[in-house]
């Protein structure tokens, strides 16, 4: 079982749910609730407590039982800790992962040790979290489980990340071939890594493209937690980049997300960014309110990365309101966490904020040391957005207390040195919009020593700035959701009346049934257009009728060629209906009056009405639907229950979807049918082109041998005429008849070869158009058939100008099909002087074309037949085409597309074996493995191969 699997598996399952009952649902419920323990976290729990109530019934082996137990507990873990009940949710994971260890189950272990390492995620335990990212690899790598192991060292990569971005570089990040083929699941986790340590480094541009992959890899595998906090991230990300608008878009994306689920770590990471997003905007009392509602959520998370970004943000917050105490005590408590987490960005943050609060609080010399160590920290992690932070802080100190400058300073004062400095750094990052207020300080500081040009240069630089910043839609946007917040509080203080309450439920309820309704349709309609077999798509179709509607009797009727309607399978009560055919006209058939009026016809008390031929006698409501294509009417489908009254909107709803996906499948199987029967006729035609060919070329070698011994028996003829002239006149010679003796003697030989040549060609023209028109079965030799074949082609062979060799042995012999043998190798010869010579020996001086043919008996029963040709190869764009049907480079030329298919078919079907092709510029060879004995057919069925 996955981790995480695709939205479509899913489907597949929900479907495969719905005609099953009892035990056998077991093997379906259980990958089904797994998987939709956060996609729907209440159906998850509810399946899983049904699959845990047929175990006892299921009949599994005691390892199995316990594995699957452990399984659904493992489940209900999830759930716990989704719900943040943490203490549950451990006890539970802990238990699960005992059971699963003793049942041998090591993917169930890996699954277990990653639920425990979130938990200790959000216990705020990181050393545990580690230990049990670990155990999860070496689990998932002992039980062969190759993603498993890739998502929990992603996953290990990216809080490494959050330790020492250098550390976590140098081991991970070569790890992961970013060019390799993976799963959306492992996708997810491998850029949650590659977009954490890009902000890390301060490439928000990169984070949030990296992010966005993230997210939607989560959307897709149902990693629902994992984007809604990937939300957050984009929307943070997109805030470091000073695009307000985006950012709030995706916070608000994040919200309506967590909301629903009831998830109080999630709700409560999207209200804390969307909160310092406002915050950036200047709208700080929305942000107050957002930040105080996100911390009573997260109170249970207090040990938590999270709860430490919620003390940064109160950190922020109290700056911004210049409450100097409240910020140096927030971030004074970041401090500390950041060191028990050992996570070097909150290190960082702490010492920024701490040195802004003492400046103002008086304190600079603390203030000083502690800007410059955040400083330093953040150059030595290459966070540089966190060094601009730190230099503006310096920067600030220095213009608020008079204190030495730094050596080397090249600017009027240390202010203006820190201020340049951070410009400097700050243009390094890719995207990243100058604050104007940083623009705002520099010009107060260059008014301060007299420097008017540049006060005004920069103080126009932060008014470009701030334009881009601060757009209008932006501030709207920050104020629209502030009244979406304020009207969900208001909602949810304002369902004090039970009624409302369980209304609203049952609304929900209905709209889930309504849309897992929809998703089950469509994926059932997938199943019935995939066939085209008519009997098959009726079988589908009666399975799902009676799977999801209550049906005695279901019944398709297609119109006839005229204007009747007939019965093209029907059921009831299991058994087949009666055949019957209706007159377009009936008006007392549901059938015709649909298919007449182009419209559904639902019939809630059959016994009121007149019976009909299509009309059940048990039946006593019924609906009858159009089969509908567009402007066409294949003719109408009908269910019909013993129950009056049966057949509501929602079944309605359902049984009009099934016509929908009916028509097409039956349309489908009627054009596929009509395909078939017109490629049997062209195949036919051109088996019967192929033979007169054959015929012709036979003719025409027959032609020289019987040519010659007419021109030689007319010679002797006439020289017989003269003898008998001399002898009856003058007197013969004894040298005249020695000489005739020697003519007649030369002139029977030239005779008997050329007849004898005659017959033999004669005789394997017999043998070749016996075996191709009966496709007899019978021992045969391979030499003596391919030299039949050969002869019988070498007339067109000798006419193209080109030559064939043939090399077989004689001692192998075969128990096949020597006519489709036969019909292979001359659909070769053909296509080699069609494709591969191209005009090769066609004009004077052209190099000859040759043809090899050649076989070899191997120890395995079997004869390797070898043709090749030394002609110009197949293009490699159509070389994985080339045994498709009706595919040719040579349409009207001679080529009909068919000659390989008709090779391919006879080859793998009827002779049982094997055919492979392999070609370039120098040549094509194709390769036939043939069984020495071809395996036992049906008579009747073997020109189905054709």
């Amino acid at each position: 079982m996955d981790l995480f699997t695709s939205d479509d598996a899913v489907a597949q399952w929900e479907m495969a749910l719905l005609p099953l009952t009892g035990a056998a649902r077991l093997p379906v419920l259980v990958p089904l609730a797994w998987h939709l323990r956060q996609r729907d976290s209440a159906r998850a729990v509810l399946l899983a407590d049904e699959a845990q109530a047929l175990l006892d019934e299921a009949g599994l082996p005691a390892r199995e039982r316990r594995a699957t137990a452990a399984r659904l507990r493992l489940l209900r873990a999830e759930v716990d800790w989704l719900l943040g009940e943490i203490d549950a949710a451990q006890a539970a994971a802990d238990a699960a992962a005992d059971a699963l260890h003793e049942a041998g189950d090591g993917i169930g272990c890996a699954d277990a040790h990653w639920l425990r390492a979130w938990i200790a995620v959000d216990r705020g335990d990181h050393a545990c979290r580690d230990r049990e990212l670990e155990r999860c690899a070496q689990a998932a790598r002992a039980a062969g489980d190759g993603e498993r192991t890739a998502i929990a060292e992603a996953a290990s990569a990216r809080w490494a990340v959050l330790r020492d971005l250098d550390t976590a570089r140098e081991r991970w990040g070569g790890h992961f071939d970013p060019s390799s083929e993976r799963g959306a699941a492992l996708d997810c986790w491998i850029n949650d890594f590659l977009g954490i340590a890009a902000s890390q480094a301060s490439d928000f541009g990169a984070a949030a493209r990296h992010y966005l992959r993230t997210y939607e890899a989560a959307l897709q595998t149902g990693q629902i937690r994992t984007a809604i906090i990937t939300a957050t991230n984009i929307g943070e990300k997109f805030s470091n980049l000073n695009d307000h608008h985006a950012a709030l878009e995706w916070m608000q994306r994040a919200l309506d997300m967590a909301r629903p689920k009831g998830w109080p770590r999630s709700t409560g990471a999207a209200l804390l960014h969307t909160a310092d997003t406002l915050r950036r905007l200047g709208r700080l009392d929305a942000a107050g309110e957002l930040l105080r509602e996100a911390l009573d959520i997260l109170l249970p998370y207090a040990n938590s990365r999270l709860y430490a970004i919620a003390l940064q943000y109160s950190g922020d917050l109290c700056l911004a309101r210049t409450d100097y105490a409240g910020a140096l005590a927030a971030f004074g408590r970041l401090a500390v966490r950041a060191d028990v987490l050992d996570q070097a960005d909150f290190r960082m943050v702490a010492r920024r904020g701490q040195a802004h609060a003492l400046c103002f609080l008086d304190r600079p010399g603390e203030a000083l040391l502690l800007a410059q160590q955040a400083v330093d920290l953040a150059g030595g992690h290459h966070n540089v957005y966190n060094q601009v932070a730190g230099l503006r802080v310096l920067a600030l100190i220095h213009s608020r207390h008079a204190l030495p400058g730094p050596g080397g300073m090249t600017e009027p004062n240390p202010t203006l040195h820190y201020l340049h400095r951070a410009l400097d750094v700050a243009a390094t990052i890719d995207g990243y919009i100058v604050p104007g207020d940083l623009y705002d300080a520099l010009a107060d500081e260059y008014a301060r020593v007299a420097d008017y040009r540049r006060a005004y240069e920069m103080a126009r630089a932060a008014s470009e700035s701030r334009e881009r910043t601060h757009s209008q839609e932006a501030t709207g946007r920050a104020i629209a959701m502030q009244v979406h917040q304020q009207t969900e509080q208001a909602r949810a203080e304002g369902r004090h009346h039970r009624e409302m309450a369980m209304a609203e439920a049952r609304r929900a309820g209905l709209l889930q049934q309504t849309s897992a309704t929809l998703e089950h349709l469509s994926a059932i309609g997938q199943e019935i257009t995939t066939h085209l077999d008519a009997a098959a798509v009726y079988d589908v179709l009666n399975r799902y009728v009676h799977a999801l509607l209550p049906a005695h009797a279901f019944a398709v009727v297609l119109k006839d060629a005229g204007d009747t309607l007939s019965l093209a399978f029907g059921v009831e009560a299991g058994a087949a209906m009666a055949p019957f055919t209706l007159a377009a006209d009936d008006r007392s058939a549901g059938s015709a009056r649909c298919v007449r009026e182009r419209g559904e016809v639902v019939v809630d008390d059959l016994a009121r009405q007149p019976r009909a031929p299509d009309a059940c006698p048990d039946s006593a409501s019924a609906l009858f639907v159009p089969l509908l294509l567009g402007e066409r009417v294949l003719g109408a489908m009908t269910v019909q229950a013993k129950a009056s009254g049966a057949y509501g909107e929602r079944e309605r709803l359902i049984f009009r979807t099934l016509c929908a996906y009916g028509a097409i499948a039956l349309d489908n199987a009627q054009a596929y049918n009509q395909l078939q029967e017109a490629q049997s006729q062209l195949v036919s035609q051109e088996k019967l082109a192929a033979l007169g060919a054959l015929m012709a070329g036979v003719a025409h070698e027959l032609n020289t041998p019987i040519g010659n011994s007419l021109l030689i028996a007319s010679t002797l003829e006439q020289k017989t005429v003269e003898l008998e002239e001399t002898l009856n006149g003058r007197g013969l010679r004894r040298s005249e008849l020695t000489a005739y003796v020697a003519d007649a003697r030369k002139a029977s030989e030239l005779v008997m070869r050329g007849l004898h040549s005659a017959a033999d060609l004669v005789a394997s023209f017999k043998q070749v158009a016996v075996d191709r028109t009966t496709e007899q079965r019978r021992r045969f030799r391979l030499q003596q058939v391919t030299h039949e074949i050969v002869a019988t082609m070498m007339n067109r062979i000798r006419a193209s100008g080109h030559r064939i060799a043939f090399d077989v042995p004689d001692t192998i012999e075969m128990d096949s099909y020597p006519g489709p043998f036969g019909q292979v190798v001359t659909n070769l010869i053909n296509n080699a002087l069609l494709h591969a010579f191209d005009g090769r020996g066609d004009r004077p001086g052209d190099g000859a074309g040759t043809m090899h043919l050649r076989a070899g008996a191997g120890p395995d029963g079997k004869v390797t037949v070898v043709f090749s040709d030394d002609g110009c190869g197949i293009a490699p764009q159509h070389l994985s085409r080339i045994f498709d049907p009706f595919f040719t480079t040579k349409l009207g030329q001679g080529g009909s597309g068919l000659g390989l298919s008709i090779s391919y078919n006879i080859v793998t079907g009827l002779l049982g074996g094997q055919i492979a092709v392999a070609s370039s510029p120098a040549g094509t060879a194709f390769t036939l493995e043939l069984p020495l004995v071809a395996p036992s057919h049906d008579p009747d069925g073997q020109s189905s191969i054709y």
